[in-house]
């Protein structure tokens, strides 16, 4: 659903008085907020937080990047290689991809 029907399906709870003012203004701001959100990339954020690990690595340090940058662990990330690996290759070619593009994470200073 796009910004403008969604504000116009808040614009027509609020003519009917499904919401009140206040809460009309606190829905029309979450939406226009969301919608700044999604234009930035969300997940675009995400990608470029990612990094290849210093510490946590065998090989590139990919694996302990997506590690610690998701909810699975590097072990898993590991595995899930390994089996894309078995599959036409495809999982040493994403391996090296990433390890191409991703950046290294800073060092730490102290």
């Amino acid at each position: 659903m796009g910004i403008a029907e969604e504000l116009e399906r808040l614009q027509a709870l609020h003519d009917r008085g499904a919401i009140s003012d206040e809460e009309f203004a606190r829905a029309k701001l979450q939406v226009l907020d969301g919608s700044a959100g999604a234009r930035t990339g969300a997940h675009g954020s995400f990608l470029q937080q990612l990094s290849r690990s210093r510490i946590d690595r065998y090989l590139g340090g990919v694996c302990g990047g997506l590690g610690r940058h998701t909810d699975l662990p590097s072990w898993a990330w590991r595995i899930i290689f390994c089996l894309t690996f078995l599959y036409f290759g495809a999982g040493l070619l994403i391996y090296v991809l990433l390890w191409i593009f991703l950046p290294q994470e800073p060092a730490a200073d102290g």
